[in-house]
């Protein structure tokens, strides 16, 4: 799977677990970027992803994500 394949994939979780069609996201895209982006959803958004993707991120992992831009590097490093 390719960074774009992958960024693809986020886009339509993030608008999903944001339930926001509009929602673009970017390497650079924080939770400062979406309104709705607190803590509760950011364990809904993981778990999504974790799913969406067949993998698990550690808690160094996330605890260590500054941006999608991270999230997506992961993934891809373990698609490898």
């Amino acid at each position: 799977m390719s960074k774009e394949q992958i960024m693809e994939r986020l886009t339509e979780i993030f608008r999903d677990v944001f339930d926001d069609e509009n929602i673009e996201i970017s390497d650079s895209t924080t939770a400062d970027d979406i309104e709705a982006w607190d803590s509760l959803e950011h364990i809904t958004l993981i778990s999504a992803v974790e799913k969406a993707f067949k993998m698990r991120f550690t808690m160094r992992e996330v605890s260590g994500m500054k941006n999608v831009g991270e999230m997506a590097e992961i993934i891809l490093e373990r698609g490898k």
